[in-house]
């Protein structure tokens, strides 16, 4: 696994962006983090060591743009080239969690087709409304490898008609003292949602404030992941 965040700062555009983890990060070195700017790991997949080898090896998941979004308006230029090095690295797995999913097409390839074999694209539906917006657009779009991501999960949302097309579901509840309540009966609805059209299902964290069977738990940063690996509703076909 290697992280490739190409440009770093992002602007809020939804419910689920209120209590962002990258505002609260660079709110800590008093840094503005509407403020878009690439980074000095721009070009990590072309980057070799000193016998010539590439940095990340062969086989791993990159996990792309995680303190920014790949679809921000402000970064179209510099997405041209990140598609270039994504193609020149067939060899490893590029994962990209986006909230614009409906800006996808700006700045795509011109030999996408289909898409790229080693890029999952995942949009984000925090609520049922933001579902109903976008996952429409996920549905309908070209790509080879599309996901869902519930994070943080924010009310009970019915995936049911957008799954046909989905390789795996993730949910998790939201982090940082400010956060809002995950509802263990929501993730479990998704959980039964997937369950019934066979698609893979990862509850990834329980969140900071976490109600089960009435009763509303607060949990350290240190427990959510394996607070939500101990419930064991993870799905695999």
């Amino acid at each position: 696994m290697a992280l490739w965040n190409l440009w770093h700062g992002c602007h809020k555009i939804s419910a689920g962006c209120q209590n962002c983890y990258v505002y609260r990060g660079d709110a800590r070195y008093e840094r503005d983090a509407s403020v878009v700017s690439k980074t000095s790991s721009f070009n990590l997949p072309l980057k070799k060591d000193r016998s010539g080898n590439y940095k990340l090896k062969a086989g791993e998941i990159v996990y792309t743009c995680f303190t920014s979004d790949f679809f921000l308006d402000q970064a179209d230029e510099w997405r041209i080239e990140a598609w270039q090095m994504i193609r020149q690295r067939p060899d490893l797995q590029f994962l990209i969690i986006t909230k614009r999913i409906d800006r996808f097409h700006v700045n795509l390839p011109a030999d996408w087709a289909d898409g790229y074999d080693n890029v999952c694209i995942c949009s984000t539906c925090e609520n049922q409304d933001r579902a109903n917006y976008r996952l429409p657009i996920l549905q309908r779009l070209p790509i080879r490898h599309k996901a869902i991501v519930c994070e943080p999960l924010l009310g009970p949302i019915d995936l049911t008609p957008w799954l046909s097309s989905i390789e795996q579901v993730v949910v998790g509840g939201e982090s940082g003292n400010e956060a809002r309540v995950c509802n263990y009966d929501w993730v479990l609805g998704i959980q039964a949602q997937c369950a019934e059209k066979r698609i893979n299902f990862h509850f990834k964290q329980t969140g900071a404030r976490f109600l089960k069977d009435g009763r509303l738990y607060q949990i350290k940063r240190q427990y959510q992941f394996s607070q939500a690996r101990k419930a064991r509703l993870d799905l695999r076909f």
